[in-house]
């Protein structure tokens, strides 16, 4: 009876199954006419989850994996994985993990599945980031375009490229595996690729020409990229894990470079730097008859790159000045002081390192201007023997298209190996960043949105690993992005003064003040730090022009009015309040 029990129920599940099939098909065969590729991979999302990847979803989804197939391509098993990362959230990666609990299915069965994703890399369908074992997923959003217009994305024709295009592709290739969307296998592969499409440059024919195994030419390839693309003409040891991803090939490339045995130098294709006579031994460059012969298609002048410090405001340099706080934002900033402290810093980023958790240090001031939020930045800097490493957000935003992307990456490379060749790890500096940190802009169709958003997204991924301290200042109170909000790990707002707060400003600015007076002024004017130094050097210009000393209260009260009428003025005119 048991036996008999389980035919039926076998024949009824497979009732149930034929019945579903056939009402795919009437849905597949309605909608034919009007099917899109979005559309077909909404509905073979629906079909997907939780099947546990079993022979009868890809039965049903027969006409929707066919159709994915024939415009992009795709096997059916691609196509599903393509659409469960299609489905994922723009700012986030989707991780194997969530793939599979999205099929219903163990992480093994998945795992057999890896040459599919990357398969899907290789087309440049999805970008892949990974950070030691694992591995997360996005769709570039070129390739979302080109799937709203329900067409196949093409890969740009690499083939018969000038000298200066190739570099612009190792430029792109070499970032992304800055960015750890590309691993050492493809990066490879497509540097063969590359190479194999190209074979009419005397660059491509003189590296295949020294045969070097495919980890020995990447790393020459990286020497000739950083200073052609980078200006960088000292390649320090810890860059080498930019290249390479497996802690055991950066270890044994470093310490063949440290022994003098690694090919590159015995070949003098690289060498060390020399340093006022004396070589450095933790800095290499390609020898001056490696950028002869390799670079000469060029016609480029190589001077002697700027250092990395020649960028820094050396703490040293930076003038101690007394900061007056409410009560919250003094306990906060003593609290941030604390953290900076190198061996406090050191030991936090430690433990955070054991727990798997990022070890860069982000930090949000933001409140009205003139609250003292720069000038805190500075002072921590200097209270904790930082340096400072200010980015110039205007000179990033560049008026040529793909300029500014490049030049935001560029600041986090440079910072990254400044972090390096510092003592401490310096404080990178977003001052004034309301232009970067604002909502971004969705469905952007004009070229200026959408560098905005490209910038605001590489930010996004360089606070994902950045190694270091960053500290952005922005007058922002609402219109923060919510995913640089979560990026954040410490906030502090900055309020206008207190009345103490004011009346111990006032007596620091003008100590010709007395008590009574700065208590009067303070009461009677709700300014920020930055309003009370404009009127002392508004004081201090007249004194010296006029040849007045002392206090005249009448005057210093008509240049408060004059503050306040200003301050009105950029308010109506649409200035930051």
């Amino acid at each position: 009876m048991a036996r008999k029990t389980t035919h039926q129920a076998a024949d009824i599940q497979q009732v149930i199954d034929t019945i579903g099939i056939e009402i795919e098909t009437v849905k597949a065969t309605r909608t034919r006419q009007s099917l899109t590729l979005l559309k077909a991979f909404e509905l073979l999302l629906d079909m997907a989850e939780n099947s546990k990847l079993a022979p009868s979803l890809f039965t049903r989804a027969k006409k929707l994996t066919d159709f994915i197939g024939r415009k992009l391509g795709l096997t059916p098993i691609q196509a599903v994985l393509l659409a469960i990362i299609l489905n994922g959230d723009r700012d986030e990666r989707v991780e194997l993990g969530q793939i599979s609990r999205m099929l219903g299915c163990n992480n093994l069965r998945l795992l057999g599945h890896l040459d599919d994703l990357d398969a899907l890399e290789h087309e440049g369908l999805v970008q892949c980031t990974r950070r030691g074992e694992d591995h997360g997923y996005r769709v570039p959003l070129k390739v979302l375009e080109a799937l709203k217009q329900d067409r196949k994305y093409v890969r740009p024709s690499l083939t018969g490229l000038s000298i200066e295009q190739l570099f612009v592709q190792l430029d792109e290739l070499y970032n992304k595996r800055d960015d750890m969307e590309i691993s050492i296998d493809m990066l490879a592969m497509e540097l063969k690729d590359l190479f194999d499409k190209n074979p009419q440059l005397q660059f491509t024919q003189l590296v295949k020409s020294y045969k070097l195994d495919d980890d020995d030419m990447m790393l020459l390839v990286y020497f000739a990229h950083k200073l052609v693309n980078d200006s960088d003409d000292a390649i320090t040891l810890g860059q080498f894990s930019d290249v390479f991803d497996n802690s055991h090939y950066y270890r044994t490339h470093r310490n063949q470079f440290r022994s003098g045995r690694h090919i590159l130098l015995t070949s003098e294709l690289v060498e060390p730097n020399n340093e006022e006579g004396m070589f450095d031994g933790h800095s290499f460059h390609l020898t001056d008859q490696t950028k002869r012969d390799l670079l000469s298609e060029l016609n480029i002048k190589f001077d002697t790159p700027a250092k990395v410090n020649r960028e820094l405001t050396p703490c040293t340099d930076i003038v101690a000045k007394s900061m007056f706080y409410n009560p919250t934002e003094q306990a906060q900033v003593a609290r941030l002081q604390a953290l900076l402290d190198e061996k406090r810093f050191v030991e936090i980023a430690q433990r955070l390192s054991d727990k798997g958790m990022r070890t860069g240090f982000t930090c949000l001031f933001y409140g009205a201007p003139g609250t003292g939020k720069t000038e805190t930045v500075l002072q921590l800097a200097r209270l904790t023997g930082r340096d400072i490493m200010q980015v110039d957000i205007p000179e990033i935003k560049s008026k040529w298209v793909g300029d500014s992307e490049k030049n935001i990456k560029a600041v986090f490379d440079r910072y990254r190996r400044a972090v390096k060749d510092c003592h401490k790890a310096p404080i990178l500096l977003f001052n004034e960043a309301d232009a970067v940190l604002g909502v971004r802009r969705e469905g952007a169709e004009y070229a200026v949105d959408k560098m905005e958003n490209a910038i605001q997204n590489i930010i996004l991924q360089e606070m994902e690993t950045l190694q270091g301290i960053m500290i952005a200042t922005t007058n922002l109170t609402g219109n923060l992005d919510k995913a640089f909000e979560r990026r954040f790990l410490y906030k502090i707002k900055f309020e206008k003064p207190s009345i103490e707060a004011k009346r111990s400003i006032w007596r620091s600015m003008l100590p010709e003040l007395d008590e009574h007076q700065a208590q009067e002024l303070a009461e009677r004017y709700e300014f920020s730090g930055g309003q009370i130094e404009n009127i002392a050097r508004k004081k201090a210009v007249d004194d010296i022009i006029n040849g007045i000393e002392g206090i005249d209260m009448a005057a210093i009260r008509s240049y408060c009015d004059s503050e306040l009428i200003n301050a009105k003025n950029a308010t109506r005119m649409g200035f930051c309040a």
